[in-house]
């Protein structure tokens, strides 16, 4: 081969590595463009903190009237006891369906419901109650005008003082459903249930937190988007 075709025979290789390195190039954006299309069309899994265990920044405290102080204390949020509820809502963005709350919350003092969430399903509202009426109440408040103590969803259990409950609440187009632990609390399939909310939070819409005449923390505040 002369030193000529030795040349032409270099360039053409080179070109077509060129060629391949541009083409996969492009591929490869395609491939990353199509993911970042599907994640924005389906944010599965979307896993996000609301609360940064330092500040109450997304929430504000929610202007009941008689309510206790509310504050911070190490990475928990302190709800004190007030006459009726004392509590926070959220104010950023919120889904209103395909999601799944989860916190950790106790009771430090009183006798009443020590974590009260009232979150959106759809068009509507409704209120998950932890140790309400009395102290051992847990159910949805409320199903066809019955509250937490008086529908299908009512159960009785007792609730220790400063003891830690992992609460779970997921929220889909068909069903509501809750867990203390790993027990399952509330098993509600919508259907046709008008679902509405006591007058005492309606200034937790669309997503807050509250306790009734009792001291309580909260921490670990989680949002996870449900596959739809």
């Amino acid at each position: 081969m002369t030193g000529s075709e030795s040349c032409k025979t270099i360039l053409i290789v080179s070109a077509v590595l060129v060629c391949l390195a541009v083409f996969s190039g492009c591929s490869d954006r395609k491939k990353t463009s199509r993911r970042t299309e599907l994640s924005a069309a389906n944010p599965v899994n979307d896993s996000s903190q609301l609360f940064n265990g330092k500040s109450l920044d997304g929430w504000e405290i929610t202007n009941f009237g008689p309510q206790g102080p509310v504050y911070i204390s190490g990475d928990e949020i302190i709800l004190g006891m007030g006459d009726g509820c004392t509590g926070i809502t959220w104010k950023k963005a919120f889904p209103r369906s395909q999601y799944e709350v989860s916190l950790d919350a106790k009771r430090i003092a009183g006798n009443d419901f020590f974590c009260g969430i009232t979150f959106p399903v759809g068009k509507n509202s409704c209120s998950l109650i932890i140790g309400g009426w009395g102290g051992a109440t847990v159910g949805l408040s409320s199903i066809d005008g019955k509250d937490a103590a008086e529908n299908e969803t009512t159960i009785i259990r007792n609730f220790d003082k400063d003891k830690w409950y992992h609460i779970r609440l997921s929220v889909t187009n068909d069903f509501i459903k809750s867990w203390i632990d790993s027990i399952n609390v509330v098993d509600l399939k919508i259907g046709t249930k008008k679902l509405s909310i006591r007058p005492e939070v309606e200034l937790s819409r669309p997503f807050g937190i509250a306790s009734w005449n009792t001291t309580a923390a909260i921490r670990h505040i989680q949002l996870k988007l449900l596959e739809q």
